[in-house]
């Protein structure tokens, strides 16, 4: 049973995963080589107005180990297609532990709570703080940083999300179900805005228009329909993971648990 949860799990979110890359090939990636563009002619900018006040330049770029068609065809499809595989396997286990608990809440309407809270967690709440960036619109010393920080995100919606599931479930006696949801989900909200609010911001890192030391703008800031529109299309690419992930398992769930209700008497 577990086996065959797991296995569904991992295949969904490796077809979610495809998806995905076909929907970020197509919009997301015409932006990456904008973005990239805008990156080296930033440099070659900033270089010339170094070598014209006269500072050391540094002209060691390094060797490329992968062509850019490389990364956009084949690196980010196979890292894209193994992510949707391991977030398939990881809601697959989740799914599997909720059953256990899931009371009067059928199979079905199980993954789709499973997968949406999932969804919330894993990239939708740590997005609101830390979104996606396109090279080139930030600050590249500060990636790990970031990146941890997103990570923490994670771990702190995590706890927060199923501490609010816990006080939803104590105060349904009291409250009704209705109203007890409404009062954890305004819990969670309250809890990660306060830290959002604590968490360091890197929202000031988009470049502004590079200028000479007259005053006079040599190269433009960052395009601001640029960054939103690869934040969107990146959002709407782990939407569509998430949605394969869900629905699909929603689809074969009650096929899934008939096994398991049908075998039970023959193993006993």
């Amino acid at each position: 049973m577990e086996k065959r949860i797991i296995g569904r799990g991992v295949l969904l979110g490796a077809l979610g995963g495809l998806l995905a890359f076909a929907f970020a090939r197509i919009l997301s990636e015409p932006i990456t080589d904008r973005a990239i563009d805008y990156e080296h002619g930033r440099e070659d900018a900033q270089m010339a107005l170094d070598k014209a006040a006269g500072k050391p330049m540094d002209m060691d770029m390094g060797a490329e180990l992968f062509t850019r068609s490389q990364q956009a065809n084949i690196g980010l499809g196979f890292g894209v297609i193994v992510l949707g595989a391991a977030m398939g396997a990881l809601f697959a286990v989740v799914y599997f532990l909720a059953l256990r608990k899931a009371g009067k809440i059928s199979g079905r309407n199980l993954a789709l709570l499973v997968s949406g809270g999932m969804f919330l967690v894993v990239y939708a709440v740590p997005f609101l703080k830390y979104p996606a960036n396109p090279p080139g619109s930030s600050d590249g010393d500060t990636i790990k940083e970031r990146t941890a920080m997103f990570v923490l995100m994670i771990a702190i919606s995590a706890v927060a999300l199923v501490a609010a599931v816990w006080l939803g479930r104590r105060l349904a006696a009291r409250l009704g179900n209705w109203n007890a949801s409404i009062a954890a989900a305004a819990a969670f909200t309250v809890v990660m805005a306060v830290v959002m609010l604590v968490l360091p911001s890197y929202s000031d890192e988009t470049p502004e228009p590079l200028k000479n030391s007259s005053g006079t703008i040599v190269y433009p800031g960052f395009p601001a329909a640029d960054l939103y529109h690869f934040r969107l299309y990146s959002f709407a690419a782990q939407l569509i993971l998430w949605l394969v992930i869900g629905v699909g398992f929603a689809w074969l769930a009650p096929r899934l648990l008939g096994e398991r209700t049908e075998n039970a008497p023959a193993a006993a």
